[in-house]
C-alpha cells in the first residue's frame, strides 16, 4: 500500500519547487530577491518578485506523465495563449521577459507568465459561464493542431482505478467495481475522435480550454482574464461546462445565442458530466501525493453514488 506524503514531505516538495523556480528565473536573467508562493495544490505557483513574472511548477502528476510529455503540453499551452493574447483576448499571457518555452530544472518542468494584480472577489461561476462562450468564439479560429480531448486522459482514469485496488481506505471495493464498469461504457467515447463521432455523429468540435474555464477566470485590477490553459485541446464545448450544473449551462446558452454560437447539446453534456465524475473518482489515486484530496473529493464521490449509471448512456 502506498503511504501518503507527510506534512514535512509536502513542505519539502514545495521548497524544492520554489528553489527550482528561483534558480531558473535567475538563469534567465530575472532579478529575484523576494520570491513568494502564491498557490500550492497541484502546482506551486511562484511570484519571482520584484520581477513581474509568475512561474507555474506542476508538482502533482499521474504516473504516465513524464517530463517530455509535460513539456509538450506546456508548449501547446504557451502557443495557444500567445495566439489569443495577440488577438486581444483577455488572457494572462506568457511573460515577455523570458523565451516562450518550458524550462526544466531539478526534475520539474515549468512555465513563466506575466504577473497581474488579483482582486479579492467571490467568484461568480454562473456569470463566468457566460464569459466562456466568448472564449469559445475566440478559440474557434485557432490554426494550430490540437489532440482530441487530451484533457479526458483515459490512461489516467484507467491507471487510477488500478492503483485504487490496493487502497480500499480511499475507495470502497464496491464503488471501484461500479466505477470500472462505468468506464467500460464511457472510455470508448472519449479515447479517440472516431469513437466520439461514432457515438455523437455530426457533433461539433473545436479548440476548447479543457479545464473548467469558468473556474479559471481571474479577477484582476485590469479586468477579468482567462487563465490556466494547461489542458487546452480539441473537443466539444460541453467539456468546458462539465459538472457546473443547470444554472451555469443556462448562462452559457444565453451568451452563446447572443454571440451566434450553438447551444449545449444535452446528450453530450451527459457524457462529459459522467466522464468528469469518473475522473473525480480516479483522482483519489493521487491522494498519496496530495492528501487533501481525500476530504476535497468526498462530496463528489457521494454525489456520484446517487447518479444514473454512466450518466444513463449505457441504455
Amino acid at each position: 500500500m502506498t503511504t501518503s506524503m507527510t506534512p514535512d514531505q509536502l513542505a519539502a516538495r514545495t521548497s524544492r519547487a520554489l528553489a527550482a523556480a528561483i534558480a531558473a528565473g535567475r538563469d534567465l536573467g530575472l532579478t529575484v530577491t523576494d520570491a513568494r508562493v502564491l498557490h500550492d495544490v497541484f502546482s506551486v505557483v511562484v511570484h519571482l518578485a520584484p520581477s513581474p513574472v509568475v512561474v507555474r511548477v506542476p508538482t502533482v502528476l499521474p504516473p504516465h506523465i513524464d517530463l517530455d510529455t509535460q513539456a509538450a503540453r506546456q508548449r501547446v499551452e504557451l502557443d495557444v495563449v500567445s495566439w489569443l493574447a495577440e488577438r486581444g483576448t483577455p488572457v494572462i499571457p506568457p511573460s515577455p521577459l523570458v523565451p516562450r518555452e518550458p524550462v526544466r530544472r531539478d526534475g520539474f518542468s515549468m512555465t513563466f507568465w506575466q504577473f497581474v494584480e488579483h482582486r479579492s472577489v467571490e467568484p461568480d461561476y454562473v456569470r463566468n459561464s457566460g464569459l466562456v462562450a466568448g472564449l469559445h468564439a475566440a478559440l474557434r479560429d485557432y490554426p494550430g493542431e490540437l489532440p482530441f480531448l487530451a484533457t479526458a486522459e483515459p490512461e489516467f482514469t484507467t491507471g487510477g482505478f488500478a492503483a485504487l485496488e490496493s487502497r480500499p481506505d480511499l475507495l470502497d471495493p464496491a464503488d471501484l467495481d461500479r466505477a470500472r464498469r462505468e468506464w467500460e461504457v464511457l472510455e470508448p467515447m472519449v479515447a479517440s475522435r472516431a469513437g466520439f463521432e461514432a457515438a455523437f455523429p455530426g457533433a461539433d468540435l473545436q479548440p476548447i480550454h479543457g479545464d473548467a474555464p469558468a473556474v479559471n477566470i481571474v479577477a484582476t485590477t485590469g479586468g477579468e482574464l482567462y487563465a490556466d490553459f494547461e489542458l487546452v485541446t480539441l473537443g466539444p464545448v460541453e467539456w468546458d461546462l462539465a459538472a457546473l450544473g443547470p444554472d451555469c449551462e443556462a448562462a452559457y446558452n444565453a451568451a452563446a445565442r447572443r454571440s451566434g454560437l450553438r447551444e449545449l447539446d444535452e446528450r453530450v453534456l451527459r457524457l462529459v458530466n459522467a466522464v468528469g465524475m469518473s475522473r473525480a473518482v480516479a483522482c483519489l489515486a493521487l491522494a498519496p501525493q496530495l492528501p487533501l484530496l481525500v476530504e476535497a473529493l468526498k462530496p463528489s464521490v457521494e454525489h456520484w453514488r446517487t447518479l444514473p449509471f454512466a450518466g444513463g448512456l449505457a441504455d
